[in-house]
Parts: structure tokens; C-alpha cells; sequence
């Protein structure tokens, strides 16, 4: 019998201009201008993180994209402005700001955009339905996928969950983290970040730990829930997803290494 379909799987980490992977992850003599391309030769994805804390120039994301592999793929978080905010419906202007930027100059480099949530902010879900009416679903002919990083227990309820699965916008796995699990299948894909990495591990994670969450990849892209990870909704329909899994925080320094080592394990 064919194997099922099941969709693409990418792994990366957060940003690629951090000073202690300079001499570890990055060899000597890499200079800091080449290291994106260094980076995007062995991983298949990157979260850029600074989007959240201002806007960046259409030229650097055509920089961007042009300094990585046809088939590298981008996330981005999205601005602050628009989810720092007492009342989310207000957010209008900075989310148009923000496509505004130049974001979509990385074309079909561009992958789900990542809303990120204080820790403070609750699930009023009219408020939040009203945000995500303000999402678009594409920009200057460019289809748009949303993501939401909630950060409040009170996201941990049925009614969050079908809220955006009607709206098609994923909800981000937060994994070996102080923040709430919520790893029910809202989107076509999978946005998660695993957060756990330690100093005393040679590729941040234990062996184990790392098969755990390649096979748990491999689940995701075949349209499957994942095993061990807390849901609050009756399961999605089975479809093949593709699949945005980054390494992030815990101890950075080592997370290019355990993006790598889970890389190795998928292929």
C-alpha cells in the first residue's frame, strides 16, 4: 500500500545573530554578515523575533530571502503594538502597519505569522474574536496564515479552540515551558516551540527527548495528535499538516544543535 501523504516538516530556531553561537554553532571566520546563509544551509526554517519589537525595512526582508534556499521558509512575529493592548478590536492600525513593513517582500518565504500574547492577557472571547476579524487573510495577492501564542490559563477552554478553528488560525504549542499547552489542531499546519534545552546536554536535549519530539513531528505532518501533550478540545479531523517546529529559549546557545539533531532524526 502507498504511504499516506503527510505534510512538510520544518525545524529551526529563533533568530541567527546571537554572539555565544559565534565559534560554537558558527565556525571562526563566518562573518556575521554570512551567518544567515550559514545558518539556512542546515536548518529549514528561522522565527524572526525582532518584528515584535519594531518594524524592519523592506530591504532587509528582501536581503533575507535572497540569502536563503528556494525552499527556506520564514515565520514572524508579528508587532507588539497590536497585541499589548487592553482591548484587542483597537488593533487595526498597527496590524496594517505592520504588513505595510515590507514583511511580504519574502513572498513564498513567508510562513505563519506568530501573534504573541502577554502572559497577563486573558480570553475574553469577544474581544479576541474581534481580533482575529482584523487578520488578513492575504496581503498584495499574498495568502497570509495566522498563528496565536497565547499565554493565559484562561485559553485553556473548548471555546478558544473552536474560536480559531473557525477562523483557520493556529494555536502554537508551547512545550517544556512554565506556559499553557494548548496542542489542539486548529490550522492545515502545526506551529510549535520547545523550550527546553540545558547546558549539561551535548545537542540540549537528552537522546530520548528528541526522538520524543521528532516522532511527534512526524505525527503532526500525518495529521495526527501528538503524543503526551495536553489538549482542551474534541480532536480535529485528520488531515496531513505541515509542520513549524522551533527550538527556542531554554539555554540558547545550544539550540541550533538541537535544531540539527532533530533534523538528522527526520531525515
Amino acid at each position: 500500500m502507498a504511504e499516506a501523504k503527510a505534510g512538510r516538516i520544518r525545524i529551526g530556531v529563533g533568530g541567527w545573530n546571537f554572539e555565544p553561537w559565534r565559534g560554537t554553532f558558527y565556525p571562526k571566520g563566518v562573518a556575521q554578515a554570512r551567518e544567515l546563509e550559514y545558518m539556512a544551509k542546515r536548518l529549514t526554517s528561522i522565527e524572526i523575533n525582532s518584528t515584535y519589537y519594531g518594524s524592519k525595512s523592506p530591504d532587509s526582508f528582501r536581503k533575507w530571502r535572497d540569502a536563503t534556499p528556494d525552499d527556506f521558509v520564514f515565520t514572524v512575529k508579528g508587532t507588539r503594538f497590536a497585541t499589548n493592548r487592553k482591548a484587542l478590536a483597537e488593533a487595526a492600525p498597527s496590524i496594517e502597519r505592520f504588513f505595510k513593513s515590507g514583511v511580504t517582500e519574502l513572498k513564498s518565504k513567508l510562513g505563519p505569522v506568530n501573534w504573541q500574547f502577554a502572559t497577563t492577557k486573558r480570553f475574553d472571547p469577544d474581544d479576541f474574536s474581534a481580533f482575529l476579524d482584523l487578520l488578513p487573510k492575504s496581503v498584495e495577492g499574498l495568502t497570509i496564515r495566522h498563528a496565536v501564542e497565547v499565554r493565559h490559563e484562561s485559553f485553556c477552554t473548548a471555546d478558544f479552540v473552536t474560536l480559531a478553528r473557525e477562523r483557520g488560525v493556529g494555536v502554537i504549542v508551547a512545550a517544556d515551558s512554565k506556559y499553557p499547552q494548548i496542542a489542539d489542531l486548529t490550522a492545515p499546519w502545526v506551529y510549535a516551540r520547545i523550550m527546553g534545552t540545558t547546558e549539561d546536554e551535548e545537542a540540549g536535549y537528552p537522546a530520548k527527548a528528541l526522538e520524543g519530539w521528532a516522532e511527534r513531528a512526524r505525527a503532526w505532518a500525518r495529521g495526527e495528535a501528538a503524543a503526551g501533550l495536553k489538549t482542551v478540545a474534541p480532536p480535529a479531523k485528520p488531515e496531513a499538516r505541515d509542520v513549524f517546529l522551533y527550538v527556542i529559549s531554554g539555554f540558547k546557545a545550544k539550540n541550533p544543535l538541537a535544531a540539527m539533531a532533530l533534523i538528522e532524526r527526520l531525515n
